[in-house]
């Protein structure tokens, strides 16, 4: 378990990477609002993969992708809600609103990844 959680950080650390880039990178075309969903539903593909042969060290399937999203949907939530309160509430600046707002659905994220990739061990 301890592993795992080592492990699914370490992804996350990478993920959040790929994500921020990502929302960086779209957020020169498109609002705010649509860089963080396009960027996060992207790198939920390659969290996917990494926590799945790294984290779990199970093998990928159609079942597994397909419950995937389901880890992120809290973490999708909390992370959008917390954008916007950061942006449009606080008025900070949309750059680093994305990394604070995703501190707060880690812990939930785990939990449900862990049932997803791993549902007779939980």
């Amino acid at each position: 378990m301890k592993r795992q959680i080592l492990t699914f950080a370490l992804v996350g650390v990478l993920n959040t990477a790929a994500y921020y880039c990502l929302y960086l990178m779209f957020l020169t075309w498109l609002p705010y609002l649509a860089a963080h969903v396009l960027a996060f539903a992207l790198s939920m593909v390659g969290s996917f993969f990494l926590n799945a042969r790294f984290t779990y060290r199970t093998r990928p399937t159609w079942r597994k992708f397909l419950l995937f999203p389901l880890t992120n949907v809290t973490n999708f939530l909390i992370t959008t809600a917390g954008v916007y309160v950061i942006v449009d509430v606080l008025h900070t600046g949309n750059r680093l609103a994305p990394l604070l707002a995703s501190a707060a659905a880690i812990p939930v994220t785990f939990v449900v990844s862990r049932w997803v990739m791993l549902p007779r061990s939980v």
